[in-house]
C-alpha cells in the first residue's frame, strides 16, 4: 500500500467515528498524475447528493504529458464507490447533527486507487486545546524518558 497523500488536519479538527475504504472515479491522466504523488486532501470533503457520495475540492494536479483530451480542471467533483448499503448507513449518520463525511488518505491498494472517509464528528476549541496539551505533556516525558537513558 503507497500513501498518495494525507489530510493531518483531520484528526485535529474532529472525533474519528468509523472509517470506510472507498474507490474513487478517476481519468488516466489523474491517475499517472497520482503515480507521481501530485494530490492533496487539504481543503477537500464529501458529500451526499442523490444516493451517491462525491468528493469535492481535491486537488489532483495536471498531468504534464497527457494531450488535448485531458480534462483541465484539478478540483472537480469525483465519484466515491462504495455498497449501497454503506451509503445508507453513512447517509443517515450525516443527517445527524454534528456529523460529516471528510477524507483520511488517499492511496493505491494493489494497482487500484482507494480513498479513506471517516464518518467524524467536530470538535469544539476546548478539546483542541486539550489535545494541544495532551501532546506537549507527551512530547516533554519523552523528552526526559531520552535524557534519563543517556545516564
Amino acid at each position: 500500500m503507497k500513501i498518495i497523500a494525507l489530510n493531518k488536519s483531520a484528526s485535529f479538527e474532529y472525533f474519528i467515528l468509523d472509517k470506510y475504504e472507498a474507490g474513487i472515479v478517476l481519468e488516466g491522466s489523474e491517475v499517472k498524475s497520482l503515480r507521481n504523488g501530485r494530490a492533496s486532501l487539504s481543503e477537500s470533503f464529501c458529500e451526499i447528493r442523490s444516493g451517491e457520495i462525491y468528493l469535492k475540492n481535491m486537488h489532483i494536479a495536471l498531468y504534464d504529458k497527457s494531450g488535448a483530451f485531458s480534462t483541465r480542471e484539478s478540483r472537480k467533483d469525483r465519484k466515491l464507490l462504495l455498497h449501497k448499503d454503506e451509503i445508507a448507513k453513512i447517509t443517515g449518520k450525516v443527517n445527524e447533527k454534528g456529523h460529516t463525511l471528510v477524507p483520511l488518505k488517499l492511496y493505491f491498494k494493489d494497482a487500484l486507487v482507494k480513498i479513506e472517509i471517516a464518518l467524524a464528528k467536530g470538535k469544539h476549541t476546548y478539546d483542541k486545546k486539550q489535545a494541544i496539551a495532551e501532546r506537549d505533556v507527551k512530547r516533554a516525558t519523552d523528552r526526559e524518558i531520552k535524557q534519563y537513558r543517556n545516564y
